[in-house]
């Protein structure tokens, strides 16, 4: 058993992330993280310093007591697929998501592979949402 974690170099992956820690030391298994495609990555953001920023997040993880594997998803398929796939092949627990703030119009549009993720999982997922940005 595990848990899996749809992770994406933004703040609501970073925030699924750091739950997905927090649900492996709860639940004593091990991390799996299913990484954005590198044609999917926000604008600044090179395949490079992602590598970089996961290799550092599973380091601390494991200093923490948390065994961290990381996949690619496959190929150009949507990333709720290797989620789906990597939850299934694991038997997972739970799979951990991060959800944007929207707006109200917005709300109405669940992102796509979040609601995918959602209705097809045969694990419950955790959705979460990043600590919103401090106002000045």
């Amino acid at each position: 058993m595990s848990v899996v974690v749809a992770h994406a170099p933004t703040p609501e992956g970073r925030a699924a992330l750091a739950r997905a820690g927090d649900e492996c030391r709860l639940r004593h298994t091990s991390l799996v993280i299913v990484k954005s495609a590198g044609s999917r990555l926000p604008d600044g953001v090179s395949p490079g310093d992602y590598d970089a920023e996961l290799e550092q997040a599973c380091r601390e993880l494991e200093a923490s007591g948390v065994s961290c594997e990381v996949r690619d998803v496959d190929g150009d398929a949507p990333a709720a697929e290797s989620v789906l796939a990597a939850a299934g092949q694991l038997s997972a627990d739970v799979i951990v998501i991060g959800l944007r703030r929207r707006t109200p119009v917005g709300k109405l549009l669940l992102g796509s592979n979040a609601q995918r993720i959602l209705l097809d999982a045969e694990c419950p997922v955790l959705a979460v949402k990043a600590e919103p940005a401090p106002s000045h």
